[in-house]
């Protein structure tokens, strides 16, 4: 292990096997994601305070290259599994692992990238069938039916409205799936 961990502790005794189970976390994020510069790991001793008494808090603060940090502080406090101290390092260090795949994946360029919902105008409506069609920004009419507008506003819809829609294949061609009113153009 490269990495120095600094070890604070307020009101648990933290014995030598804890101390090395913390090393061992460490160590063992170090080899799956490369240099950590700095770490840093706060454990708070059970309280005793109603809601919060007897449980654990274990904290950690990790530095990486390019000044990057993970920080793992946030902790339910309504989980009373965090009164075995083996359970809140665990629990902590878990966290500390998400947080580390995560700056790694945007070190990497893989972070997830969501397009945005298709939008269009309402082409022609008819309020009597209870149908619709929506005009799209490449020419296409796709259809939809009352039960598709979110919130029953169909009755609310009028030509030239626009609106986002989830686009699928139907029985008889494309038709939107959920359709939101977003205002006149």
């Amino acid at each position: 292990m490269e990495t120095p961990v600094e070890i604070a502790s307020h009101g648990a005794e933290i014995s030598p096997a804890v101390q090395a189970a913390l090393k061992d976390h460490v160590s063992e994020l170090e080899t799956r994601f490369g240099r950590i510069t700095d770490c840093r790991v706060v454990v708070t001793g059970p309280g005793k305070r109603h809601r919060t008494g007897g449980l654990y808090d274990v904290r950690i603060h990790l530095t990486l290259p390019n000044g990057r940090e993970v920080a793992v502080d946030h902790i339910d406090h309504g989980d009373e599994r965090h009164s075995d101290l083996n359970f809140a390092i665990n629990d902590a260090f878990k966290r500390a692992r998400r947080q580390l795949q995560d700056e790694a994946r945007k070190l990497q360029g893989e972070v997830k990238y969501h397009e945005p919902q298709p939008s269009g105008t309402i082409a022609r409506i008819d309020h009597a069938g209870a149908f619709g069609f929506i005009a799209t920004s490449d020419g296409r009419e796709i259809y939809f039916h009352r039960n598709s507008v979110i919130g029953g506003r169909f009755d609310d819809l009028e030509k030239g409205m626009h609106v986002t829609f989830v686009e699928e294949q139907g029985t008889k061609g494309d038709q939107a799936s959920t359709v939101r009113f977003m205002g006149k153009r």
